[in-house]
């Protein structure tokens, strides 16, 4: 079973519907019991991290998620669902996070001092964006390089190791779009929203189920 982690926050219907055209079925919970026993997990979320580790820990998912983690099992994080494997995160405060990937996530800063339009840069990043292949992993099987893919988002996370580096973006400055770790495959960007490209790591990610 496909688990797709319902905690109150992010596209989670869009994410099933995501699945669902390309041919799979995937669940929307929200009790530990019900992750123990997926064989795949997605966590997806847009909002802040703060509210997203103090739902997961309301509705006591952290331990459930971290083990299906440990235990090998595929897990697909987007967004906020990316952000939270790390240590921790400078949005409105420092704030824990599971610390499976160690580093930090950030906020975007631009010095746009000398005011050239052409330089200016939106926070949040919003909108079509490509993304450079540092790494080939699965799920990126049929996405070439450069594709464009959707994003939205006002922080970005910095890895303490580049090898967990899959994808970076260019956005005023390049950052990590894409992490892979072993079972981890994390986005900053929305495969729910960006069409062709993403229905096919949706597509990649339920094959691995």
């Amino acid at each position: 079973m496909i688990a797709i982690v319902d905690y109150g926050m992010g596209n989670i219907r869009s994410v099933q519907k995501g699945f669902e055209k390309t041919g799979f079925k995937a669940e929307i919970v929200r009790n530990p019991e019900a992750i123990r026993k997926a064989s795949a997990l997605v966590l997806p979320g847009v909002g802040a991290f703060k509210d997203c580790m103090n739902n997961l820990t309301t509705l006591q998912l952290i331990n459930p998620i971290v083990e299906h983690i440990r235990k090998g099992k595929p897990y697909l994080g987007i967004c906020l669902g990316m952000q939270i494997l790390f240590t921790e995160s400078d949005e409105f405060g420092k704030t824990p996070g599971l610390n499976l990937i160690p580093g930090k996530v950030v906020r975007f800063h631009f010095e746009q001092a000398d005011q050239d339009p052409s330089n200016l840069r939106k926070i949040p990043h919003m909108g079509w964006n490509t993304i450079r292949k540092v790494k080939n992993p699965p799920i990126l099987k049929e996405v070439p390089d450069q594709t464009y893919l959707y994003f939205v988002h006002s922080y970005y996370v910095v890895p303490d190791n580049p090898d967990v580096i899959a994808t970076t973006t260019h956005y005023g400055m390049d950052f990590t779009s894409m992490i892979w770790k072993e079972n981890i495959f994390a986005t900053q960007f929305h495969p729910e929203k960006s069409q062709k490209a993403g229905l096919s790591i949706l597509k990649q990610f339920a094959m691995m189920a």
